[in-house]
């Protein structure tokens, strides 16, 4: 494991700040300013590491995208079955240390800058492509005879319950964004003629491990900082 420079610890509380200023006060309320008084330094600071608004923003993108990658590449070294694989994406997509509706909220907002953004439309094509990759992964061995298309369909449907669950007023538990997503890929898959306990069984494995491994603070600590 690379050891973290003062300059990337940094950066990483400043990208904290960042994504909090964004629940508080939404894309457009967010200042350098507030940032500077949320981590208790000078605007000074924030530009030293940071250039921009901009690029403030680039880091709390990454930093959202790397703990959300973190929960799904925890839960995949324990998949043994393409099956458990897909439902290793689906839960850790919806994981207790990323799916929270403050997280909700700063991911619609960073969402409504992408048409506007050159580098924000990048760290989204990169996010994607990484999600239809790991789709994939586990759609082929399945059988699945039209897997890009069942994997936009999945994809489509995990991001609809993630804006879905940044409008609501009251907080969206993880295990009903799981829910949802579980029952179209229940649907989408029907021509594979998987038996439901198979799922069933690959499901409740992946959401014991989530549950054991990732509400840990060791693992909350490792995710919120992205070592």
């Amino acid at each position: 494991m690379a050891r973290q420079t003062i300059r990337d610890i940094r950066r990483a509380e400043l990208s904290q700040a960042a994504f909090d200023a964004l629940v508080l006060h939404g894309i457009r309320g967010t200042t350098l300013e507030r940032v500077a008084k949320i981590a208790g330094v000078s605007k000074g600071v924030v530009l030293h590491h940071f250039k921009d608004k901009d690029a403030l923003f680039e880091g709390v993108q990454r930093k959202a995208n790397t703990v959300l990658r973190i929960c799904v590449t925890e839960l995949l070294r324990h998949a043994e079955t393409p099956l458990e694989r897909l439902y290793a994406i689906i839960v850790g997509n919806f994981a207790a240390p990323v799916f929270q509706q403050e997280i909700c909220h700063a991911w619609i907002s960073l969402c409504s800058d992408v048409p506007h953004n050159r580098q924000s439309q990048r760290i989204q094509a990169v996010v994607h492509a990484r999600m239809r990759s790991n789709l994939m992964s586990a759609l082929r061995p399945l059988g699945v005879r039209d897997a890009p298309r069942v994997a936009f369909q999945l994809r489509t449907v995990m991001d609809g319950i993630w804006l879905r669950a940044s409008f609501q007023i009251a907080p969206m538990d993880g295990a009903e964004g799981v829910a949802q997503v579980d029952y179209a890929a229940r649907h989408l898959l029907a021509e594979a003629a998987i038996a439901p306990q198979d799922m069933d069984a690959a499901l409740a494995k992946m959401q014991s491990l989530a549950g054991l491994i990732l509400t840990t603070r060791a693992f909350r600590d490792q995710a919120m900082t992205g070592s």
